[in-house]
């Protein structure tokens, strides 16, 4: 590993344990009604597409919880998938998620929906992090699933947007990013919707996603 790398992933080892420390006093001190406010946000600037499916997350440890914000899409007739790690490919599968399923072990201390739920493409891709700057950087927990997973669901044209899911107390200044490292187009916390810049690339279908003003 070249000089340069290897202090990036010093940098990135070193943010994780204080951003571990300070996402579980933010959940601490949240409030239980800050997760529904948050989904509230988050519908008011993203319609619900028509079609296409919304991949979400259910949370572990300190995680922003998103189970109200999955809800509400369930009940506004959203197509919904949680991931499952692949570890014979290194990437992450969407399996479809219904309100009410039993989940099953997804790896890494994760759960999702079981092998029997059909693998879907997202369209929105809603993912958990330790820490997440203005320019739409997210550090997660350093298996690179969802960098590797997001870059090849844009490579082929299938994921229109991607977006954090925290707590406004995880913003820091900068995170340290090396090339592999895949930019959110916005990030939700419990106080606001953060966009990011939107992606050259995006296509003309989502237009109806486009930020709007909050």
């Amino acid at each position: 590993m070249a000089d340069g790398q290897a202090i990036i992933e010093r940098r990135k080892r070193e943010m994780r344990a204080a951003q571990r420390q300070l996402r579980a006093e933010a959940r601490r001190l949240a409030d239980s009604h800050c997760y529904s406010r948050a989904a509230e946000v988050f519908l008011d600037a993203i319609p619900v597409p028509s079609d296409g499916t919304i991949a979400g997350y259910w949370p572990i440890g300190g995680e922003f919880d998103s189970r109200p914000l999955l809800e509400m899409l369930a009940a506004r007739g959203a197509r919904l998938a949680l991931p499952v790690v692949d570890s014979a490919s290194g990437l992450l599968l969407f399996r479809e998620w219904r309100s009410g399923m039993a989940l099953a072990p997804a790896g890494f201390g994760t759960f999702g929906p079981p092998p029997s739920s059909g693998v879907v493409a997202p369209r929105i891709v809603i993912a958990p992090l330790l820490a997440f700057d203005r320019q739409g950087y997210r550090l997660g927990y350093g298996g690179g699933f969802y960098d590797r997973s997001l870059a090849a669901l844009r490579a082929d044209g299938k994921c229109e947007l991607a977006l954090g899911l925290g707590f406004a107390a995880q913003r820091v200044r900068q995170v340290p990013v090396n090339e592999t490292d895949v930019r959110l187009d916005g990030v939700l916390t419990e106080k606001e919707f953060i966009w990011t810049g939107k992606r050259q690339d995006v296509t003309q279908p989502v237009a109806q996603l486009l930020p709007r003003q909050i």
